[in-house]
């Protein structure tokens, strides 16, 4: 069995991973994925007990058992590309003798529950007291096809649907649509709303936003809102699933994303604080997560 070179998995001399700062055993099966780090402390807080706290740039990992389950909480920064980094070496974490650098023979699946904020994209989604979880994750960063296997993850007749729709500029990132976990949209999202989340490579442009630059693609929001594949809406925008759904099928793991409304793009309304919103997002998904 080959081993992988020192310039691709990248250890520190204690042997953790380079950017996660963790060694095999300082994670838990089931991990809860944050964008914010300061909501990781705030996760962490239901906890019964810590083992293990890390923190390494905007990335802070807390371990410990919830009633008596072993459960991790981490936090990933914005964007996919800060989730090609965190996907890639929990994986690793699981799935590679770190010390031997070689892939290991029995694959650990791991269970990836991402809950974050997220703007609405349909005037019927209240903001608030309002979840969202991805049924599917729509890309429009383009991250997945720097893999081999992309392909094969792709829901295509729902990504051809959405580009005809959409008249899909040519100097824009290929589109393409991954389908959430089935366990754990069953086990997380029966009181959720459920549809597409769209994922965008950044806040303002790609979303829709202009302050003092024009928008190349003005009408690009609008066109969204009004795509509906056998049922399935653009439920909202937010900046991670994509990457996030399309890398846990490609290497083999779970995972889900559950949103927060905290503004809705059409009616413009946004939630001020929703603090209290989040924190009950955060014990119904802890709770849930002993059935697996």
């Amino acid at each position: 069995m080959s081993r992988i070179p020192e310039s691709q998995l990248v250890l520190h001399t204690d042997g953790s991973m380079y950017h996660l700062r963790l060694k095999p055993g300082q994670v838990a099966e089931t991990i809860m994925l944050v964008g914010d780090p300061q909501r990781v402390q705030i996760v962490s807080s239901f906890f019964d007990t810590i083992e293990h706290k890390v923190h390494n740039r905007e990335i802070i990992t807390h371990t410990g058992t919830f009633k008596g389950k072993k459960m991790t909480v981490m936090s990933t920064g914005m964007g996919t590309d800060n989730i090609d980094i965190v996907m890639n070496e929990l994986d690793a974490l699981v799935n590679i003798d770190l010390k031997n650098r070689t892939l290991k023979e029995k694959h650990t699946s791991l269970n990836l529950i991402r809950i974050g904020t997220s703007g609405a994209l349909q005037d019927d989604i209240d903001v608030g007291d309002s979840y969202v979880a991805g049924a599917y994750a729509l890309g429009l960063d383009g991250m997945i096809f720097f893999y081999d296997n992309a392909e094969a993850v792709i829901e295509h007749d729902m990504t051809t649907a959405f580009k005809k729709h959409m008249h899909w500029p040519s100097n824009l990132p290929s589109p393409y649509i991954v389908k959430a976990s089935e366990r754990l949209l069953n086990t997380f999202a029966n009181d959720c709303v459920k549809g597409i989340t769209a994922t965008a490579p950044g806040f303002y442009g790609p979303q829709g936003r202009s302050l003092r630059l024009p928008l190349g693609h003005p009408m690009i929001n609008n066109h969204m809102e009004s795509f509906n594949y056998q049922g399935n809406r653009i439920t909202n925008f937010e900046m991670e699933s994509s990457a996030l759904y399309g890398l846990s099928r490609m290497l083999g793991h779970e995972a889900l994303t559950i949103c927060v409304m905290i503004a809705n793009r059409v009616t413009e309304k946004f939630a001020g604080d929703y603090r209290p919103f989040m924190e009950k997002l955060i014990i119904n998904t802890l709770n849930k997560a002993l059935e697996l």
